[in-house]
């Protein structure tokens, strides 16, 4: 009874999750639909949703499901980094366009491990581009883009220094997991470096029940190396290596914990999995009319060994990548026209060691060459517009050698108006075409036969109508979206190369905010509805592109008491039950999908005479709530997965200094 009252009490408070700094304004496009940045790239504000560095030192995430916490629109399944995958408007991130650093990522390696594993203490920022993306952010961006970014010298180096450092420490109770990072970096002329360096390690976790998590035990390392040099002219050369390593025992299928009947297999096996991405830009800072360039080449490489005792599997998969573009200023904005290219590899080893017979030693390989054009453009007051085209041309080399062309033209437009002082519209449609894309590494098939006629080329549409209403300190937000993907490929090991499914998700989000002088609330609520070939989606046929995911509520908030150094906040994550699902069984409804509550809160102090020392305090699953986290595999198959459900109460503190 006394848990229940306190929950009550907690949710009818404001004592919610940080949304802003204590030294920023109130801005309403870190709600939901924001204005359009003329003078961007690779993005626009009018559709897109940013953590900002601000955002990340706020929420100290752990993992990625933390990295967008607060965003109904946006899921994340696992409880394990290693097994996560992002879900933007309900589809799942290999149909959109994700870049580390500017860098594409080609991560389908095994149905049950992370398509990308991000480490967020290494990013400054992340920007999504839900549905409707622009032409500039790459070839087979079908439902948006996810552009990850990670720490520069400009973020860390305080201001007038040439050298700087910061060492974090932190601890959670849930696993007794022990964190270490450290930071160094330097700017000495024109020349920069910087040096970040993270290890994790702890045990297995409790859920909220007190159960152990199969396979939840941490064992990460992380690093981030950047070197520059910008001449007095503006010319600007970079390089960056950025590498993420989880080596640790896992559930067997890393996504669940472990199947209700099925084969016999060991609860647990070692996952070892490894991501490398290295970027070679040169940009000119001190750009004039129409001389903005963009250069950079970029390789990125994910590897997952899952070594047992009569057996050993293998993945690899990898893209080599460019951009060469240019960003034109015009009387009303501006226009970028350029050239990409990738070449992809996806590869998988498998080795018997009771029947060298079945070994078998498949891969894939793509290559795509792209030009395009987006412009951004404010023809009248108040009127932002967007727009652009791409070509694409692409070929598939299969694992027997045989090739496959194809090529494809996309469009998009999305437009802002303000209608009044307080109130606007926008809108946006795109076409994309996708092509052919790599199967995944773990299901290929070395005796596989592709199709002489070739494939039915991927297509996508996406549209979204959104309007905001400001008034004084509050901000109102309402939006309808829509994502419709045709011949998705849907490969696999026994059915063939060339198995496709389409998928559709629509949805509506709203959404209202206040500010105050030194604080901010936000509640959001989004309704998503997904369907795989005709037919409500399901998590098994979902796989690689859907999730069915219904109602999610919010609130979050962030309080500074200035004068104290002192920063309080927390947030809380409303998922409605489900009842739109899917029975292989009886072709109707499956189980209803419960709903859950989870309650995050935190304290930060900055003493006013060291205010290089901070002090962080947080309880995450206040309640010790018993849930799967709503994108999280197979929790719709009742009586046949269990599932990986989510850390029970946990006390997390750190201690950060910056010298």
């Amino acid at each position: 009874m006394r848990a229940r009252i306190l929950k009550t009490v907690f949710l009818s408070s404001v004592f919610t999750a940080p949304a802003y700094a204590q030294d920023a304004p109130f801005e309403s496009n870190a709600i939901f639909l924001g204005t359009l940045a003329i003078n961007s790239t690779g993005g626009d504000a009018i559709n897109d949703k940013d953590v900002t560095s601000d955002d990340l030192d706020r929420k100290n995430p752990a993992d990625l499901q933390e990295l967008f916490r607060s965003e109904p629109t946006i899921s994340v399944g696992s409880s394990i980094p290693m097994s996560q995958k992002v879900y933007v408007n309900g589809i799942e991130e290999t149909r959109l366009g994700i870049t580390i650093d500017g860098a594409r990522q080609n991560n389908k390696v095994f149905h049950h491990a992370a398509t990308n594993l991000i480490d967020p203490a290494l990013l400054k920022s992340a920007r999504v581009d839900p549905g409707v993306a622009p032409a500039d952010a790459g070839p087979g961006a079908l439902a948006g883009t996810i552009a990850f970014e990670t720490k520069d010298v400009e973020d860390l180096l305080d201001p007038g220094a040439t050298a700087g450092g910061r060492v974090k420490l932190e601890y959670d109770s849930n696993g007794d997991v022990g964190t270490a990072s450290s930071a160094v970096y330097s700017r000495q002329g024109g020349f920069e470096s910087l040096l970040f360096l993270k290890r994790a390690e702890g045990d297995t976790r409790q859920d909220g029940a007190g159960d152990d998590i199969t396979g939840s035990g941490t064992n990460l390392a992380s690093g981030l190396l950047k070197l520059a040099y910008e001449t007095d002219e503006g010319h600007r050369f970079e390089l960056s290596y950025e590498q993420v390593h989880d080596d640790e025992a896992r559930p067997y299928r890393g996504n669940i914990q472990r199947l209700i009947g099925g084969r016999p297999v060991p609860l647990t096996r070692n996952y070892v999995l490894d991501r490398r991405n290295v970027v070679l830009t040169y940009t000119d800072e001190t750009p004039e009319g129409w001389w903005d360039p963009k250069f950079q080449l970029s390789f990125a490489k994910t590897e997952l060994d899952l070594p047992e005792e009569d057996q050993s599997t293998y993945g690899r998969t990898q893209s080599f990548s460019g951009v060469f573009q240019n960003t034109f200023a015009v009387a009303s904005g501006t226009v970028t026209t350029g050239l990409d290219f990738f070449r992809d590899e996806g590869e998988m080893d498998y080795k018997s060691s009771t029947n060298p017979a079945w070994n078998e030693h498949p891969i894939e390989k793509l290559r795509n060459v792209g030009v395009f054009g987006q412009a951004r453009l404010e023809p009248l007051g108040g009127l932002r517009l967007t727009f652009g085209a791409r070509a694409d041309f692409r070929e598939l080399e299969g694992v027997d050698g045989s090739k496959h062309d194809d090529s494809g033209i996309s469009g998009n437009f999305a437009a802002e108006y303000d209608l009044t002082d307080s109130v606007t519209l926008s809108g946006g449609y795109s076409h994309v075409w996708g092509g052919i894309d790599l199967a995944e590494n773990f299901i290929m098939n070395a005796a596989w036969t592709y199709p002489s006629d070739g494939f039915d080329s991927i297509t996508a549409r996406n549209a979204f109508i959104a309007a905001e209403l400001r008034t004084g300190a509050w901000v109102f937000d309402a939006k309808l979206f829509q994502t419709d993907i045709d011949n998705a490929r849907n490969a696999s090991y026994g059915g063939g190369p060339a198995l496709t499914a389409d998928v559709e998700t629509r949805g509506y989000e709203v959404g209202v905010a206040y500010a105050w002088a030194n604080g901010s609330v936000q509640l959001g609520y989004a309704n998503i509805e997904s369907d795989v070939d005709g037919r409500i989606a399901d998590s098994y046929s979902g796989n690689y592109l859907t999730m069915p995911l219904g109602e999610v509520i919010t609130l979050s908030a962030v309080h500074d008491f200035e004068t104290l150094g002192l920063r309080i906040g927390g947030d809380v994550e409303h998922v409605l039950k489900n009842t739109r699902t899917y029975s292989f069984a009886s072709g109707g409804s499956g189980p209803a999908l419960p709903s859950y509550t989870v309650a995050n809160a935190f304290v930060e102090y900055t003493p006013r005479q060291m205010d290089n020392l901070t002090f962080r305090a947080e309880v995450n699953n206040i309640f010790d709530e018993q849930y799967a986290a709503r994108a999280t595999y197979g929790q719709d198959f009742a009586g046949e997965v269990v599932p990986l459900y989510e850390p029970g109460r946990a006390l997390r503190i750190s201690a950060a200094i910056r010298f």
